[in-house]
């Protein structure tokens, strides 16, 4: 399946998989992971990526997984097999605990049953036998102790033995106080000799005191005795200890034939602790490199979106770098990428980035890269990195190629990989060009996929007029002269070794002499290919200019949108007031002129009556009377400044002036924002302004007052956390406010990398950094904003 077997070495898959060892907390965990293989089955591939995910998530926005203890009770359950054969207290302890271990996991995921299905079935039709359990509490305490009461032999010996010591102390102590009372014990007290209680005698005194002498100091004027009744005492415990330990022998072989019976069950369950320990220890790995898990589909091909190699990626991180990311797609229609560039510019780095992700995605790892990628399953791997000439084989560095390239030829299908690095290479180019171009066009006609690189204009060229076969360039800037690690697909990459070779400082002389040697049509080629990449990087600065200004026309449109709506709404507020104010002057006018024709006729048509009359009603009718409004002159520059009331010109809307730009003022009006020319507003007085607007934007100036750009999310669950901050942004974003400080700890670091990793969606976010080391270092992140 993997052509070499070296492959992943070169690869860096060995790697890898020394990084997820030091996340395993026991040996037969590290044991597992020693055993991932590349694999090509469809479902089993599906089924290990899945338990990873779901593992990632507990750790990410579950509680912790109960998981304590994990001992290697496979080598304990086969030791107790041995008829005759015993656990010890330390054995039966790990059983102990690595049993409760067991049962909390399973209860836990008893309690989230058919969230996590895939770590489901890792005990599936488990049973869980508490019994075991039972039976070594009964014998075994929680300190991994014999229990005194474990026999009721045990307990008639321990008490003896605690009798026996009593009355030994008791014997000695009272010889100790006849003897030093009488002068005979030399200075200080009781001490052990030989795991025996003596007393230290002068040795002019050792005749007095019958007893066993068991040592002397350095001088010889002190001994130690044991007397003669304590002896016997003494000889008495030791007997009850010999037979205390041959008591708890007895229990222990008694306790081991009753575990010999559910040796497969405690097979079983070193089988789950084993599994979760080397799951864990993926899904740690994932976390560390911001792994996800892609759509992946039964054939082969792939579609990698931000992709990053994992090893480089975790190099960078220390080094608070970020890794460029990789965007690439292979399939039935671009089945080989031809990727071209200058030297150091990542062409190896993009290759060998495709190669391990997908070797890891076929070992049920999750991978650096969107959740939108998809990747597929390939049958083979062939792969030509790096200089394999041997001695032993008699093998140059070409001949080892060419014996590659005869194997990969031979033997690889559609369902191969192919990687091959500085393809054709390690020989005359005038040779090596078209031999590398008949062998990629052999795999090419086999619909080999993958990706080489190149530096040969013959390969480039055969690319581009072949159909299943891409170029592409790393890109670089040849102004700086700097390598820009980004991949561009469609066009093939110049090596700008004439330009390299002048940055580093080759004389001039040679350079020239260099470039006189170069055939015409060779020099048209590479500055068509140096052109192009001035272009492609024009082409894709302007590109993203686009898309940025795009983003601002939208975000304008919308705004105008909200003020489009909230004039419409007050216009009809207005005309719907205006129409009930008509009404009801029109009611006030009728009744007045009925009243006052009807004072006229009952006043008989009196002169003075009638014209005090009518002067009433004109004064009435002309409180109704709307006068003409006079416009004011636009306001100069000093007439205007923020925080002033204006009102635009060309409609009844009135707001206040936040800031002025040139010929322009920006409007508040509510929570809305405008501009406007200067010549299309004027200034009114705050006595002008409704009561009811004046009270919004004050209630608006309040909120800003108030509002704090800092949040403490420590102790919060994940999904809680990104709650609170999603809000928090959406308000300094609305009040304009450059940047917050988010207070989430250090601890593992999870909280901290998943908080980084959701604010990057945000196209608001223009950097994130952490505070200084004395002020909580990477406790801290500050989120700056565009």
């Amino acid at each position: 399946m993997l052509h070499p077997q070296s492959s992943v070495d070169k690869l860096g898959f060995t790697e890898v998989k020394e990084l997820i060892k030091n996340h395993c907390l026991s040996v037969m965990g590290q044991q597992m992971v020693d055993k991932i293989q590349v694999m090509n089955n469809y479902d089993l591939i599906r089924k290990f990526l899945s338990q990873a995910n779901e593992f990632k998530n507990i750790l990410v926005n579950d509680a912790p997984l109960p998981i304590q203890n994990f001992f290697d009770i496979k080598s304990l359950a086969n030791k107790a097999r041995v008829e005759g054969v015993f656990l010890s207290e330390e054995e039966f302890y790990q059983v102990q605990a690595s049993l409760n271990t067991v049962f909390s996991v399973i209860g836990y995921f008893n309690d989230r049953e058919g969230q996590y299905p895939n770590l489901e079935a890792l005990f599936e039709h488990l049973p869980i036998e508490k019994a075991i359990i039972k039976k070594i509490d009964l014998v075994i305490d929680a300190k991994g102790k014999i229990r005194p009461n474990a026999s009721r032999e045990l307990i008639d010996i321990t008490s003896g033995i605690s009798k026996a010591e009593q009355e030994a102390r008791r014997k000695i102590d009272q010889i100790f106080k006849n003897a030093s009372s009488s002068g005979w014990t030399a200075d200080g007290s009781l001490t052990v000799r030989d795991g025996r209680l003596c007393i230290p005698l002068l040795a002019e005194n050792k005749r007095k005191l019958k007893g066993f002498i068991h040592d002397e100091s350095a001088s010889g004027q002190t001994v130690y005795m044991e007397p003669e009744e304590v002896f016997t005492l003494n000889n008495k415990i030791r007997d009850l200890e010999f037979e205390r330990r041959r008591e708890i022998i007895k229990i222990l072989t008694g306790l081991t034939d009753e575990l010999r019976p559910y040796i497969p069950l405690l097979l079983s369950y070193h089988g789950l602790l084993t599994k979760l320990d080397f799951v864990r220890a993926k899904a740690l790995f994932a976390i560390d490199v911001e792994g996800e898990m892609p759509d992946v589909v039964n054939k082969p091909g792939l579609k990698l979106v931000n992709a990053r190699h994992p090893l480089l990626f975790l190099n960078f991180k220390k080094e608070h770098r970020t890794v460029v990311p990789l965007n690439v797609q292979i399939d039935e229609g671009t089945r080989i990428v031809v990727v071209s560039g200058p030297n150091a510019g990542g062409k190896s780095v993009c290759m060998k980035t495709v190669g391990l992700l997908q070797m890891m995605l076929q070992a049920g790892l999750l991978i650096p890269a969107s959740e939108a990628s998809t990747m597929g399953v390939f049958a083979s791997f062939f792969v030509d990195i790096g200089d394999d000439q041997s001695i032993e084989s008699d093998l140059s560095t070409y001949s080892a190629h060419l014996s590659k390239m005869k194997e990969f030829v031979e033997q690889a299908n559609a369902k191969s990989m192919i990687l091959i690095d500085e393809f054709g290479t390690g020989t005359d180019p005038q040779f090596g060009g078209p031999i590398a171009e008949a062998v990629l066009e052999s795999l090419n006609h086999k619909k080999v996929k993958g990706m080489v690189t190149t530096h040969y204009s013959n390969l480039k060229i055969f690319a581009s007029n072949t159909e299943g076969l891409e170029n592409a360039s790393m890109l670089f800037n040849n102004v700086e002269m700097k390598p820009l690690y980004i991949l561009e697909v469609g066009k093939p990459g110049s090596s700008y070794a004439f330009e390299i070779a002048q940055k580093i400082g080759l004389p001039l002389n040679v350079l020239n002499l260099a470039k006189s040697k170069v055939s015409a049509g060779q020099k048209r080629v590479d500055t068509l290919l140096v052109d192009l990449e001035r272009e492609k990087k024009e082409i894709n600065d302007t590109r993203i200019k686009l898309e940025r200004q795009q983003r601002q026309v939208n975000a304008l449109l919308a705004e105008n949108e909200q003020l489009k709506s909230y004039l419409e709404e007050n216009k009809k507020t207005l005309i719907r007031d205006a129409k009930q104010e008509a009404k009801n002057i029109i009611l006030n006018a009728n009744k007045l002129v009925e009243n006052t024709i009807s004072e006229i006729k009952s006043s008989n048509a009196d002169k003075e009556k009638t014209r005090d009359l009518r002067e009433n009603l004109n004064r009435e009718l002309q409180k109704n009377t709307i006068k003409p409004e006079v416009k004011k002159p636009a306001v100069n520059d000093d007439e205007l400044k923020a925080g002033d009331w204006v009102k635009l010109n060309d409609s009844e809307t009135t707001g206040q002036v936040i800031e002025i730009a040139r010929d322009n003022v920006i409007i508040a009006i509510g929570e809305l924002r405008t501009v406007a020319k200067k010549s299309k507003v004027q200034k009114v007085s705050r006595k002008e302004v409704p009561k009811e607007i004046r009270k919004s934007y004050n209630s608006h100036s309040s909120d800003m007052a108030s509002f704090s750009p800092e949040i403490d999310v420590r102790g919060m669950r994940t999904e809680d956390a990104l709650g609170n901050i999603e809000r928090l942004l959406d308000r300094a974003l609305m009040m304009g406010f450059g940047n917050l400080k988010i207070i989430h700890g250090k601890g593992d670091g999870i909280l901290r990398k998943m908080i980084r990793q959701y604010l990057k969606k945000y196209d608001q976010v223009d950097r994130m950094e952490d505070e200084h080391a004395d002020r909580g270092g990477d406790g801290i992140t500050y989120v700056y904003l565009k």
